[in-house]
């Protein structure tokens, strides 16, 4: 698989998406073995203009796992020329001369989109604002069907900020790809799913429907997708946001009326809206999708700067590693 930009998820068809959950695969054995040099020589440009944990570092060690290189900002709204009155387009321009790939994260919906625009190197989409977060969208895929071994035929609760949250955005426009997928959509009316993502599954013939009761709903589904409250999307609507938080909790009493054989999930970071002690369930499955972000994102570095590591044997710590 070949890549240039990766900017939205609707932009993968089932077959890239396979594709990708392959190579992921073999980057998992990579990762088991210690790294391998296929990206040696190349640079990525970490350009985050809003805070990142997960994203940001399993990007960069991402790259650093591929024998490449890392140049970073964990701030790029006061630590570069942007705090000057510099525009994105113009920054994006300047790291084209530096970087082979820029991974970007920014405050504005269509930023990735302005930024590919204006690029000769790959833009990767790291999240931009409330519009879309395309590669957490494919290791969210990638988590569910390597815990449940499909992802035709599921059903699905997304809960929480589906209003702000870019993830659940691009899931809802990744799930539209399969098979019999039924989707629940549970939030406070603050917060609910806007009608465009709502008016993009009718059109591919997604089952969905808004509900209020998570218990009733959750003997049936077979994932139950929790989302955090973003404080940080009301700007001063504060009493908006007292409304929303704390509505939706996924504890020991939710998970009870859970199958055995469903899954939590959670984009990260969490604040209180899954209790600590479901940590130890087995169907908690949050910390292992974070894990995941890796071997997606060593995946799309390595289709993005045109390496496949899935024909050729390539050399690691002295050995070689066949990933075919």
């Amino acid at each position: 698989m070949r890549l240039h930009h990766v900017v939205a998820a609707q932009d993968f068809n089932r077959g890239m998406l396979e594709e990708l959950f392959a190579q992921s695969r073999r980057m998992e054995t990579v990762v088991s073995h210690g790294g391998v040099p296929a990206l040696a020589g190349c640079i990525m440009a970490s350009l985050f203009y809003e805070e990142s944990t997960r994203t940001r570092f399993s990007f960069e060690s991402a790259m650093l796992r591929l024998g490449g290189s890392v140049i970073s900002t964990e701030n790029a709204r006061q630590f570069s020329s942007v705090s000057k009155g510099e525009t994105l387009e113009d920054t994006v321009r300047i790291l084209n001369g530096y970087a082979d790939v820029i991974v970007l994260r920014h405050y504005e919906a269509g930023a990735a989109r302005r930024a590919a625009d204006v690029s000769r190197v790959p833009v990767i989409n790291a999240g931009d604002g409330t519009g879309q977060h395309p590669t957490q969208a494919f290791l969210d895929l990638y988590t569910i069907e390597k815990e449940l071994g499909h992802i035709d035929d599921i059903t699905i609760a997304v809960v929480g900020d589906l209003a702000n949250g870019r993830t659940v955005r691009s899931l809802c426009y990744l799930l539209a790809k399969y098979r019999n997928v039924r989707v629940y959509m549970v939030a406070p009316e603050v917060v609910r799913m806007h009608d465009d993502i709502k008016e993009y599954l009718a059109r591919h013939d997604v089952r969905f429907r808004e509900v209020d009761d998570l218990n009733a709903i959750a003997p049936e589904i077979d994932v139950l997708y929790q989302t955090r409250i973003q404080r940080e999307r009301f700007a001063d609507r504060d009493e908006d946001y007292q409304r929303a938080r704390g509505v939706y909790v996924v504890d020991r009493e939710v998970l009870n009326l859970m199958r055995p054989d469903s899954i939590v999930m959670h984009p990260l970071p969490r604040v209180d809206e899954i209790a600590v002690d479901v940590d130890g369930d087995p169907r908690a499955a949050y910390f292992r999708q974070a894990q995941n972000g890796l071997y997606i994102r060593m995946a799309l570095l390595a289709a993005c700067l045109g390496r496949d590591l899935s024909v050729d044997a390539v050399p690691f710590n002295g050995a070689t590693l066949t990933t075919a």
